[in-house]
């Protein structure tokens, strides 16, 4: 299986390239940081089929197309490159915000634009999104980025929809919070927080159990639930209760 990762350096990107190194797997690694990329590449080589890297930006989106359309037509895309710039409850630069839904959210469009009539074409093929249980709540001092996340549920279901009789499989893993640089930025004490090689472990499983929707920790993912089933005011109540 030729398998295409984006944001592939560190975190759950290069946990999901080391459960994916096999000697069936062909790997495409997709990242900004180059070093990071050869370390992990000298890492799979010997277990893997093939390991080839990408180093792009991409928000990008000119030089990343290019870069996707050299790659051809691949088995599976993991959507995993994204971006946070902490929590905090000032108003967010415009800047800052531009840039979370390039990464976030701009960045896979540009990518299925290539891929997509490729999957199309072949009748097979797996998309799989990582967008974030902070999509599901949305909190004062995460306004950029679970607004960035929520869009891309959003665009992940319409995907579904669009090509369900074309043989692409579309996953969307909705996260908590696992180790990794993103998490590492925040200043208050995270709930149900995994390892890196927990977390991962857990998206791999929902990828090749091809579920739609995956959500988890499953304790935190049912309390946001419950939370959003509540009348709008006690809901606010709560969430103003946090700050």
């Amino acid at each position: 299986m030729k398998i295409l990762i984006t944001g592939a350096s560190s975190g759950i990107g290069a946990e999901l390239a080391r459960l994916y190194a096999s000697a069936d797997n062909e790997l495409i690694l997709l990242a900004r940081r180059e070093d990071k990329l050869f370390k992990l590449r000298h890492e799979l080589f010997e277990v893997s089929k093939s390991v080839d890297i990408i180093i792009a930006d991409v928000s990008d989106f000119e030089k990343l197309q290019e870069k996707i359309r050299d790659i051809g037509a691949v088995d599976m895309v993991i959507l995993n490159a994204g971006i946070s710039i902490g929590h905090s409850l000032e108003i967010t630069p415009f800047n800052d915000f531009k840039k979370l839904f390039e990464v976030n959210l701009f960045a896979n469009h540009a990518i299925l634009e290539v891929l997509l009539p490729l999957f199309k074409k072949k009748k097979i093929g797996k998309i799989v999104f990582i967008s974030s249980l902070a999509s599901l709540i949305a909190m004062p001092s995460s306004k950029a980025y679970s607004a960035s996340k929520r869009a891309l549920n959003a665009y992940a279901e319409s995907v579904r929809y669009k090509y369900k009789n074309d043989g692409i499989k579309v996953i969307n893993i909705l996260p908590g919070f696992i180790k990794s640089e993103l998490t590492d930025k925040n200043e208050f004490k995270m709930p149900f927080l995994l390892s890196t090689e927990d977390g991962s472990r857990k998206i791999y499983n929902a990828i090749e159990k091809e579920k739609r929707f995956y959500a988890f920790p499953l304790r935190f993912y049912l309390i946001i639930k419950i939370l959003n089933l509540l009348p709008q005011f006690l809901r606010d109540k709560i969430v103003n209760s946090l700050y």
